[in-house]
């Protein structure tokens, strides 16, 4: 029985379905402006675990997730500048241009971790039609209201709002100014959608006149259009609760008067040497980053089961090391087990196994029994569960090597001169010629070496 840790209720509960155990499942994709960074990629990581866990419990899964290329403003609080053009301005293309660009970015780094990605992606755009029947649908039931700037929720129409964050919104109310916004009947309603100025980029009619949806919106529209009225799970941040999703709550189960989501899961963040990240602080890596440094994109999957998803995570590149070795010693280990001759029972680890996962996905005790299950003498049904492990981890354990081509080596040699004749461009030149191919080179105190990408 699989229990996961329902931040609504605050308990493990066993996991909802519908019929023919199939789970539908809705995770908070990515706002595509920027380059993604292996702290929104722990948040993608936990979907692939959850993904991954159900099926391999038999579950099927009806799963999607967003791409937010409209409406998320540069504050949650529905304050400031869209972020699709704040990149647009900052970049001189289309908000078009900027959504694809960073999608395509964002596509390729998933891929490269081996993300069991949703059916449904679906970009915030693609459903304006739907997102205005939304807001009219609430609208008619009385839970929203215009003024000149759009159209908001009322939280005060909602009895449940701050439900799922703890907060009691009377108390905010109370304390609040209200000069925030004199046309809004309280400081603390959130948009539904934005009534634009005319030289505003990304806009739509609608019958409020010309504007855009504001970014809560999109997720209540995209999980009911693909998975109805009844969500099973829905994933996310730990700081999507005190807004983003509480707002989510009280517009879903506004307009459809039931609970729509039964189970809400979060991640919490990921550090880097013991604080956030930032780039004031020259701290925010990408997956491009590691790789130039000398490691793979599955070095840092490793690294993600070595902590809770409920806990915060430290990033540091001693870590990452750490991910990265063990990662190699199960490897090699799995290769002596392929031809070995012993018969090991490798039911109690099967079992413990189960038992780790299922036990609100314990992926630092699952990653322990299957190291310790390694440790066995060398036995061929060693290797075979551990690949049925592998349904879950999601490694590349059964790939034969892949030898070094000549034409990357004569690159590294190439670089390695450069990098001796001070000729740093050059070397920066060559080294993204490798990369391209698929290979890394990493320095060392005694040269450099060659790491499949």
């Amino acid at each position: 029985m699989i229990k996961f840790y329902n931040s609504l209720t605050r308990q493990k509960e066993d996991v909802p379905c519908h019929e023919n155990k199939t789970v539908k499942m809705y995770s908070c994709g990515p706002t595509v402006y920027y380059y993604p960074h292996i702290g929104n990629f722990r948040a993608y990581l936990f979907m692939d675990n959850i993904r991954r866990v159900l099926k391999y419990n038999g579950y099927h899964l009806d799963g999607v997730m967003n791409i937010t290329d409209v409406g998320h403003l540069t504050s949650d609080a529905d304050e400031g500048e869209d972020k699709m053009l704040v990149a647009s301005e900052r970049e001189h293309k289309t908000p078009w241009e900027i959504a694809k660009f960073y999608t395509d970015i964002f596509m390729k780094d998933a891929r490269a971790l081996n993300i069991d990605l949703p059916e449904h992606i679906v970009p915030a755009t693609s459903v304006i039609d739907e997102m205005i029947k939304f807001v009219q649908a609430l609208l008619d039931k009385g839970f929203a209201y215009e003024t000149s700037k759009g159209i908001y929720f009322d939280i005060s129409k909602d009895a449940e709002y701050g439900k799922l964050s703890g907060m009691d919104i009377r108390e905010k109310l109370a304390g609040a100014r209200i000069d925030v916004d004199e046309e809004k009947h309280t400081p603390y309603d959130f948009v539904l959608w934005v009534k634009a100025p005319k030289e505003h980029i990304m806009q739509w009619e609608s019958p409020w006149g010309m504007g855009y949806p504001g970014w809560h919106i999109e997720c209540s529209v995209i999980g009911d259009k693909f998975l109805g009225e009844t969500i099973d799970i829905h994933t996310g941040g730990v700081d999507h609760k005190p807004v983003h999703h509480e707002n989510e709550i009280a517009q879903s189960d506004s307009r459809y008067g039931h609970q729509v989501v039964k189970m809400w899961m979060h991640l919490e963040f990921l550090q880097v040497d013991g604080g956030k990240m930032s780039k004031s602080l020259n701290n925010i890596y990408r997956l491009a980053d590691l790789e130039e440094r000398g490691y793979s994109a599955e070095d840092f999957r490793f690294f993600y089961f070595l902590a809770h998803y409920s806990k915060q995570q430290n990033f540091t590149f001693d870590s990452l090391d750490m991910a990265k070795n063990t990662l190699k010693g199960l490897k090699n280990l799995a290769k002596e087990h392929k031809n070995g001759a012993a018969r090991v029972d490798t039911k109690p680890f099967e079992d413990e196994f189960l038992e780790s996962i299922n036990d609100d996905l314990n992926m630092p005790k699952a990653i322990a029994c299957t190291l310790k299950m390694l440790k066995e003498e060398r036995s061929k049904n060693v290797y075979d569960t551990l690949l049925k492990f592998n349904q879950v981890l999601g490694l590349n354990l059964d790939e034969d090597e892949q030898s070094i081509p000549q034409e990357v080596k004569a690159l590294a040699e190439k670089r390695w001169q450069a990098k001796q004749n001070r000729d740093f461009a050059t070397a920066d030149a060559l080294r993204a010629q490798i990369l391209d191919l698929g290979f890394v080179v990493k320095d060392t105190k005694d040269g450099y070496e060659i790491l499949k990408k």
